[in-house]
């Protein structure tokens, strides 16, 4: 079996009239499609996630599990794995790849699911941060398709505040003069690790740093926790990451044709049994802005899980306590 399968669209036109030349999605599948069509449980990937860090959320015994469900697990566009400035061809490769919104990115998906696998029913849509935002993106635009959804540490709409967020972590990028406004010969190090180092203080709480947790994690001092996210963010293409960052910013599920920027309407449109996990703690998907989107969903239920590691509480391997938590949600849905 292979690592993992490319969907081929060809050329897209997006949201924006921009064309994505030769557009694919790269996915990967578990478990089995059942008779009728009835067990398809989607995973979209986070920001800095894949398929394989998909896998966190899902096996046997668990209530996403490959053995009752049929598990799709799509990466987003820009992440490297599915089109990206990376991989794209001209005219729209590195510094010129056009913005790609949730709206194209859930058309795409769900063109792999309906014309490739002949799926007309999802019974899940569910995950983390960027993903949750899919979830969501999903159950407004498809809301005749999707039967429940699973949100956690994400929103409806990017709020005002997390696109500033993610405007400081864009600048400590840009900095670096090698970026070359994205046409760069080698990958901009200093601006990466600068990335990284911003971000850490952004994806852990005030608390988490004082209690000094990140020694849960390996990591003796706070220093080192940041060292290693500067390494990480060394793993990353800078195009890709900034790709990925204006889809996130752009994020709005009224932002359509459909809904002509009502959000309130675009929220009520939702007909999926909705449960949204926001952490208390979570520094850029406030459970305030959750308290907001969900007084419009009429199925809709917000829980606030108390966690001083904030918004990366629910990365996979982080927390068995969110891990459980998280389960007994999706099995109320889908159990």
């Amino acid at each position: 079996m292979s690592e993992f399968d490319i969907y081929s669209l060809g050329d897209v036109k997006l949201q924006s009239g921009a064309i994505l030349p030769d557009a694919r999605l790269a996915y990967k599948t578990y478990g089995n499609l059942n008779r009728d069509k009835s067990n398809v449980v989607l995973l979209p990937t986070f920001y800095t996630g894949s398929h394989l860090r998909n896998e966190g959320f899902f096996g046997p015994g668990r209530a996403i599990d490959p053995q009752r469900h049929f598990i799709v697990s799509i990466n987003l566009i820009g992440n490297g794995f599915s089109s990206s400035p990376s991989n794209t061809p001209a005219p729209a490769d590195k510094g010129n790849f056009p913005l790609v919104t949730l709206y194209d990115n859930i058309s795409m998906q769900h063109q792999l699911l309906t014309e490739h696998f002949g799926i007309e029913r999802v019974l899940l849509v569910t995950g983390w941060s960027m993903a949750g935002c899919q979830s969501f993106q999903w159950a407004a635009q498809y809301p005749d398709m999707v039967d429940n959804i699973l949100p956690f540490c994400a929103s409806a709409k990017t709020s005002p505040h997390n696109i500033v967020f993610l405007e400081g972590v864009k600048a400590a990028l840009l900095a670096d003069s090698s970026f070359n406004n994205g046409f760069y010969d080698r990958q901009p190090q200093a601006g990466l690790k600068a990335f990284g180092r911003v971000y850490a203080g952004w994806a852990f709480s005030q608390t988490f740093y004082r209690e000094k947790l990140h020694r849960e994690l390996g990591f003796e001092t706070a220093e080192d926790l940041l060292v290693d996210w500067e390494l990480d963010h060394l793993n990353w293409d800078a195009n890709n990451l900034l790709a990925k960052l204006a889809t996130w910013q752009a994020g709005d599920i009224s932002a359509n044709q459909t809904y002509k920027g009502d959000f309130q309407a675009a929220l009520r449109a939702i007909k999926a049994n909705t449960i949204v996990i926001a952490c208390d703690n979570d520094l850029y998907f406030q459970p305030a802005d959750n308290e907001l989107e969900i007084k419009h969903i009429k199925n809709g239920d917000l829980r606030i899980y108390q966690s001083a590691w904030g918004h990366c509480v629910a990365s996979p391997g982080n927390s068995t306590g969110f891990a459980d938590y998280l389960d007994q949600a999706i099995n109320e849905l889908i159990g």
